[in-house]
Formats: structure tokens, sequence, C-alpha cells
């Protein structure tokens, strides 16, 4: 630890608070949001709360700071909080008017913050002079980067009487409800200021003391990580709501988010300062390879281009400075090693571990047995130093999927029925971890696994996990050329106990899921295809990303092609078809099994690793809003990946839908032929 640090001077914020300027509602009216732009004060009545206007509800951090604009990391970026904000069909907000505004604090209805984590969002809104958040509901991962940074969040709205009233506010009306630790976190005025304290003593990790009681899987790996008041590592037994900092194995990053890390920590940490146990972080370039492809000359003109490239630089600087293993860009070609979350799939994460990583996907390791989590800059930047991170022992939901699936019926179609249950829509589940489970699971591959565990991020919840078992070993030793006998021992134990509390169990019957998509604007709108009520042409389909990029996916659009080559098809003339690898790993599966003639031969166009059209920064984003989108990536926020109208489905209903021309389930041609499988 450097001694600068030890040395440091730190103090607690003022107990009380007094915020001195305007509030933005961010309601679901463009006209409301622009008449304050304007300099209008809405009145708002915080005891008949029915009198309001309608509040935006599941506002995306897509949509606090869109994508290309997460470039800047630095203050410019309070030039474009809510950039990205849609009401209707209206942008309400451009560049700089929350900060000419003079706006404290932001309201908004529930889930807000949804979706990536990246901590530009919060950051961005306090540049242009936000000081507090409020909202019904707030996202795990955004609410702790908002701690972190020292923006302060509540759920209170009788504080717009006083905010409005430039009344003082006690800070314990933002410490209320939260554990010790976040309390101190906030007292503090963020986390790197609350870690310094920590160093120097002047604050302690309160000791857990819960006794020997059953666990699920995810509570077993905590108790095995979390940190005690001497240093030492492990207690006997976790419950939720037990509170600490748990001792990370994998840290990872990508160039979105290390380059704001890497300032953060040469300011505030060192610049000659060495991180804590370098060969356990891992760095990817994995986000933004083809983004000169896609990229609008309008944004190209405002140099977002170039800030892209020196996002890379700096990654492979601090890289290179701190000896961290970095996956970056092809040497021969472009495109990427990997996408992170595939790359520590294949290659890293190990069942019973606690991995962290800069992206909201990180859970994607989940499908191993292992808890992975999301976190923020301030969390990276942190654990490079302190190797732990914070966490609060979250409940678990356990997901039981009995029965046999369909055989058109995937993972993809599980996790798109299960985000359209009302548990899930209402918020109940959010930052809980999400422990699949039951027969038709058992029966997925950890691939398939893998696809549930990911999107555990639209659920958002805190990760998703899947009990490890014989499938994990063959996945082990088969992929990672693991002695059978040492996988069998990492996974020993690792499974719920009988009579493990759960917040939830919700039960499903997989006979009685059919091919589903979701429907424009959110994950969470899943339908059967078999109920669209009219037929839905598709412009532009795509399957690819960390969701859909890995081997078996790969076997899934290679079956649905294959199978119309052999009846003389191809990708409909009307549709654009990309598929893009997770890996260099999967490109040289798809190799072997000769996958890539047959995507030739069929129209689809191939593209090297990278998240590309998944973040609007690779070929398959849409460019104009009547394109309709068939994707098996995991979100289609507004705006995400192009203005156009975007539907999540399986790889099958991709494939499929390519062939046909619109949306369509996919039937073997045995059962019945491609271009008809409607019903």
């Amino acid at each position: 630890m450097s001694q600068s640090l030890l040395e440091r001077e730190i103090s607690k914020r003022p107990d009380k608070v007094r915020l001195s300027g305007r509030i933005l509602f961010l309601t679901e009216d463009p006209e409301l949001i622009k008449r304050q732009l304007a300099g209008e004060d809405l009145p708002w009545d915080t005891k008949y709360p029915a009198n309001n206007p309608k509040l935006r509800d599941d506002i995306s951090t897509d949509e606090i700071t869109p994508a290309h604009y997460c470039f800047y990391f630095d203050q410019t970026l309070g030039e474009i909080p809510y950039m990205g904000l849609k009401c209707g069909n209206v942008l309400p907000i451009g560049r700089t008017d929350v900060r000419k505004g003079g706006f404290v604090c932001s309201v908004s209805g529930k889930r807000r913050g949804k979706g990536s984590s990246r901590e530009q969002s919060p950051y961005a809104e306090m540049a242009a002079g936000i000081q507090v958040v409020i909202a019904e509901n707030i996202e795990r991962i955004y609410k702790q980067n908002c701690q972190n940074l020292g923006l302060l969040t509540s759920t209170n709205f009788s504080l717009i009487d006083k905010i409005r009233a430039g009344e003082e506010i006690a800070l314990s009306e933002f410490t209320s409800g939260e554990d010790e630790i976040t309390r101190q976190v906030i007292e503090y005025g963020g986390l790197f200021p609350f870690n310094v304290a920590r160093m120097q003593k002047k604050v302690f990790l309160p000791a857990i003391t819960t006794s020997k009681r059953p666990m699920t899987l995810a509570e077993k790996i905590f108790a095995r990580h979390m940190v005690t008041g001497d240093g030492k590592v492990g207690v006997e037994a976790v419950k939720p709501g037990d509170t600490g900092f748990t001792r990370v194995d994998l840290r990872f990053s990508h160039e979105y988010v290390t380059p704001m890390a890497a300032i953060f920590y040469e300011h505030y940490v060192g610049k000659d300062v060495a991180v804590n146990d370098a060969a356990s972080i891992r760095f990817f370039r994995d986000h933004l390879t083809f983004l000169d492809e896609v990229i609008s000359e309008e944004k190209k003109k405002i140099g977002l281009l170039d800030l892209a490239t020196q996002l890379k630089l700096k990654q492979e600087d601090f890289a290179k400075a701190q000896g961290i293993k970095l996956h970056g860009e092809l040497k021969d070609r472009k495109g990427s090693e990997g996408i992170c979350h595939s790359v520590m799939l294949e290659t890293y994460a190990l069942p019973g571990q606690v991995n962290v990583g800069s992206d909201s996907h990180t859970p994607h390791v989940g499908a191993i047995g292992c808890v992975a989590f999301g976190i923020g800059t301030t969390d990276v930047f942190n654990s490079w130093f302190t190797k732990d991170v914070r966490v609060k022992i979250p409940e678990s939901v356990k997901i039981e999927i009995r029965g046999t699936r369909q055989p058109n019926v995937t993972a993809k179609d599980f996790i798109l029925k299960i985000l359209s249950l009302d548990y899930v829509r209402s918020g109940k589940a959010l930052a809980k971890v999400m422990e699949y489970a039951g027969e038709a699971v058992e029966a997925l591959s950890v691939d398939e696994r893998a696809t549930m565990t990911n999107m555990a991020a639209e659920i958002g919840g805190f990760t998703g996990i899947v009990a490890p078992d014989g499938k994990v070993v063959d996945f082990l030793v088969e992929r990672r050329g693991m002695k059978r006998s040492e996988a069998e021992k990492l996974i020993h134990g690792l499974q719920s106990d009988s009579g493990a509390e759960y917040a939830q169990v919700i039960e499903l019957d997989a006979t009685e899921i059919a091919p589903m998509v979701a429907t424009p604007g959110d994950p969470g709108n899943g339908k059967y295809i078999r109920d669209l009520n009219t037929p839905v042409p598709v412009d532009l389909a795509y399957g690819g990303t960390c969701t859909a990029g890995k081997n078996e996916d790969m076997d899934m659009y290679a079956e649905v092609l294959a199978d119309a080559m052999r009846h003389g098809k191809r990708v409909a003339p009307s549709v654009e078809f990309y598929i893009q690898f997770g890996s260099q790993e999967t490109r040289e599966y798809c190799v072997l099994k000769g996958y890539l003639e047959i995507f030739q031969k069929t129209g689809a166009r191939v593209i090297e690793p990278s998240c590309g059209a998944c973040i609007n920064a690779g070929p398959g984003v849409s460019t104009r809003p009547e394109q309709v989108v068939v994707s098996a990536q995991n979100r289609n926020f507004p705006g995400r990946s192009g203005p156009g109208q975007m539907y999540l489905a399986s790889p099958l209903t991709v494939a499929a839908s390519a062939v046909a021309g619109y949306i369509v389930e996919y039937q073997p041609s045995q059962q019945r032929e491609l271009a008809g499988s409607r019903r």
C-alpha cells in the first residue's frame, strides 16, 4: 500500500446537505421536459402523486449516456446527460441542456439506471450539476456507482419539497436503510475516501456473525470469500443483508472503462504504485474494434472516432506499465481476440470463484458455477489496490424449469420468458441472485447456460448462476484441457443446501414454452412468435455478441442455414444477415466444423470477434427508424443498436428469419418447410 495513502487526510462530508438549484422531472411527455429546459419549474404534488404527470420508467444508462459519448472520460461528459432519453419518438434533451438549466436534482420513475454498468452515466449527471437522483426504485449497479462517486440517491419523493424550499436535509435521509458500509461510503463522499479511511483504520468493517445455516450456492461462495476484520478471508456462513468486502479471484475491464479507471488510479493512488496482484487482472480491447465502419460522419467531425482511439491507447499504456495481460486486437486482420465474457468463460473463470468485471454481463461465467457480477469504474480502480469489492449479500431467487424443452426452443427463449414475468417486470428481482435449476436447465450445455446467466443483467439481478455438474466437468476437460479429477474436485460441494432460503421460487414448465421474441424497446417485452398478429418483415438479422457468439450458437446458425441450403434456399434477398464470433476460439471451432463455408454459401456475412452491433459499434446496426432488426443479442433498448426497431430472439429464430425474410419459428425441414414455419 502506498505510504501517501496512509498519510492522506480524509474526512467525512457535513451531516447536513443544502441544495441550491432546480429539479428536472424526466416525464413521459417530451414537451414538459422541453419547458423545464427553457426555464419553467414544473409543479409537483408530493402529497397527491396521482395529480402529477407520468414519469419515465426504465431509463437505461444507454439513454443517460449514449454509447458513443462514453468515449469521453472527463468533465466533457457533463454536456451529454440524457441525450439518449426517448419520450415517445422524441429526444427532448440536447447537448449542454442539463448543465445550462441549473438542475441539482433529477427525478424519474421505476428501474432507473437499468442496463449497462457504465459509470459515465452518474459521472455525467454529476458533471452537469446533478447532486441528487430520486426515483421509485434504482438498479443495483447504477446506484452503487452513484454512491461510489458521491452522487446522492433516494426513493423518498417528499425530499422534492425540501430541495425546492432550499431547506437543509440531514445526510441521514440518504443513508437511512442502508447497511453499515454503504452508510460510511456515503458519509465519506465516495468509495475511494472510504477505502483510504479503511486502510488508515479510521473505519472498520462490521463483523459477519452469521452462524452456520443452510445456504444457497451463491451464499456458500460468498462465505468462502468474505474479508474479516483482521484481514483474513472466509467466514462460517452468510445470510442476505450481511455486508462487507469480498476477496475476488479475477478482475477484468475493457477499453470503455479501463482508461477512466486508470486515470482515477493514477490521480488518487499514484502513477508509480503497482496494482495489487497484476496476474489476476485482465484487460480487453473488445468493444470498439469495428467502430470506424459504422460511426457517422457527424460523430467523426466532432472527434469521437479519435477519442475512441485514445481509449485503446490509454488501456495499452496502463497495461504495459502495470504488467497486466491485455487481450487486444488481431495483428493480421481486423477484429479482436475475443469478447471479455467469452474469453473469461473459455479460458479463466473456475467454479467456486468470485469474478468481477467492468460490464453488466459479467454474470456470463456463472454458467460454470462461480459468482460473477458487474462493477463500475470506481469499484474497478479501487479493486486494483484492495483486491476486494464491497458487497451486500443478496437474496436469491430460484427459477426452476421442469420438463423437456421443444426441439426449436433454446436457452434464449427460456430467458425471454423469464424476463416477461410480472415478478421481473415489476422490479421484484432487482439485485437478487438468479439461480437457474430444474431438468430443462440441467439438460443445457455450458454455452446455453451462459445465455441465461449472462442475461441476469437484463433481469436487473445481482448475478445468475447454475450449480456445476458433470457438464461443467466435461467443459473444463474438453475446452481447458484440465484433468477430470481436478475438475471434479473444483465442483465438489457447489450446490445449494437442502433448506436454503429463497426470496422467491419460480417454477416454469419447459413443455409450455415456445420460441419467443422480445418486441422493440425492452428485453422484457416477450411474446411467443405464434402470437405476433401479422408477419414482421426483417431488414437485418444479427447473430453474435457475448450472448450469442458461442460455439453452440454457431451450431444453431449452421443447422438452420445447412437445412436451408439442402432445400435450395439461402438468406432472403431483402435481408442482411451478420454472424459474429464471440472469440477466436469460436472462430476456430467454426473452421473445424466447416461452418464458414455454409455461412458463405447461404449469404451470411461473417465478422471477427467484437461487441459490435450490440453497442452500436459494428456491422449489423440499423441506420433508419423504419428498419426492422431481429437479433440474438441481449438488449433492445431504444437507440442502443441504431434507430431501427429491434426484436430479440434465439439464434435459431434469427437464422430462420434471415432465410424466410420475416420473423419466423424454426422447424427442421423434416417437420415443416422453413418458409412456412409460422403457426
